[in-house]
């Protein structure tokens, strides 16, 4: 008797719930700051620095600035909230337990970085480098990305629901339970690097004319 084909695996998303927290200053968001328990409401500030940070149990609701550096920043049961930030530089950080919402991100470049249970949720990103990052039950739900670059990224069990991805780089990495069935995208490249993801009917018409050029197949009528 035949085994019944495996289900895509949705991601295992952890709340994050603050306890009380403690009203934080901007002097303390600094480069190597250690912060625990601390939230940091309506800030505008030119840069958000915190490369080599360790971040703990934190919420950051309405801060601006015009960049961020997160260089090798350890992100943990911290939340995000209306972020607008044009350029963040948070490459070879470590994210565990982390949500987003409603954030304006432009670049953000997160290469070699390691994300585990990290939400983005009605969140417009631009141009997102993921390339030869680890990404570990990560979703984005209803948002708007310009661009995600995915090269040699391993990822398993990513979900994209009602989120719209113009431009989408799966070149090489390896990936388990990528979910693009919630996903609208307008280009995919490195059609080699579908293997170990799910799509729907519909999206497989779309692909069809990619995969008949790049394999090199000649589709006319009789």
């Amino acid at each position: 008797m035949a085994k019944p084909r495996a289900s895509t695996v949705a991601p295992s998303i952890d709340s994050v719930v603050h306890p009380e927290l403690t009203s934080g200053t901007p002097d303390q968001l600094v480069t190597d700051a250690d912060l625990h328990g601390l939230s940091f409401t309506d800030l505008d500030t030119p840069q958000l620095s915190l490369g080599g940070a360790t971040v703990d149990g934190c919420s950051f609701v309405r801060v601006v600035a015009r960049e961020a550096d997160w260089r090798s920043t350890r992100l943990r049961e911290t939340t995000f909230d209306r972020l607008d930030i044009p350029i963040v530089r948070a490459p070879r950080g470590v994210w565990r337990d982390v949500h987003v919402s409603g954030a304006r991100l432009g670049s953000v470049e997160a290469y070699e970085t390691e994300w585990h249970s990290v939400h983005f949720v009605g969140c417009k990103l631009g141009f997102v480098n993921l390339r030869a990052a680890e990404l570990l039950d990560v979703a984005f739900t209803d948002c708007v990305i310009e661009e995600l670059d995915l090269l040699q990224t391993n990822a398993r069990r990513v979900s994209f629901r009602g989120t719209r991805v113009s431009r989408l780089n799966l070149h090489q990495g390896k990936r388990e339970h990528v979910d693009l069935r919630g996903a609208d995208f307008e280009e995919i490249h490195g059609l080699d690097g579908l293997r170990g993801v799910t799509i729907s009917p519909a999206q497989l018409d779309l692909l069809a004319p990619l995969l008949a050029r790049e394999k090199g197949i000649k589709v006319e009528d009789a």
